[in-house]
């Protein structure tokens, strides 16, 4: 009994051999996406903190850190996120 392999087609081979630069999203995209993820998260855990009951009045939820620097950071982690979904780097090997 003889095994026949099976035999691969042009087609098939051209998807293999895809290069990056065909690829929409590349690895600086991802590495730049978790950045930004991480920004988003980081802007999120600066705006908790305890709140303020009807019994007891805290002041610390009008502190900068949690109505200034975490809304900007999350929202500049955002506009990254659009960014690091856009960005197309140039290959060394341009003809």
């Amino acid at each position: 009994m003889a095994i026949n392999k099976p035999v691969s087609s042009p087609v098939e081979s051209r998807l293999d051999t895809e290069s990056e630069r065909q690829q929409p999203l590349q690895r600086i995209n991802f590495i730049l996406m978790a950045v930004a993820a991480v920004m988003i998260v980081l802007g999120f855990l600066l705006m908790t903190g305890a709140p303020a009951t009807a019994e007891e009045f805290n002041p610390d939820i009008f502190s900068t850190r949690r109505i200034v620097v975490g809304p900007t950071i999350a929202f500049l982690g955002f506009v990254f996120m659009g960014v690091a979904i856009a960005w197309n780097p140039k290959s060394k090997k341009e003809n």
